[in-house]
């Protein structure tokens, strides 16, 4: 088997490095229900407002999400709901290995991390 577009993969190599931060992935899971602001995302996922902000520009800049402004407030969501699908199926595929070895003491959903 030949590959015939390598090119996609270093897109996708690329584009993943965004993934590579656990507060990235946690403002994702946040907005894979509904869209919020910075200072709802900030509570969520347990961090600082400005250190939220720096995490959005980089996905606004991967065209990952989109901001949406009401008065003075912006809210964020998702551009397409497939990528938190596909982190919660890398999840899944990383809660399964833990749990097989032992090492998750309890059951845990890939799917549901986000309490509300």
């Amino acid at each position: 088997m030949r590959i015939t577009n390598p090119e996609i993969f270093e897109l996708q190599a690329d584009f993943c490095t965004i993934l590579a931060n656990s507060k990235r992935l946690m403002i994702l899971a946040c907005l894979a229900k509904k869209e919020a602001s910075v200072g709802e995302i900030a509570a969520l996922v347990g961090t600082t407002a400005p250190n939220v902000s720096q995490h959005l520009r980089i996905l606004r800049e991967k065209n990952v999400i989109r901001a949406r402004k009401e008065g003075q407030t912006v809210f964020y969501h998702l551009v397409d709901p497939r990528l938190v699908q596909a982190c919660c199926l890398i999840r899944s595929v990383l809660l399964d290995d833990l749990k097989n070895r032992g090492l998750v003491a309890q059951e845990v959903r890939p799917d549901n991390l986000i309490v509300e």
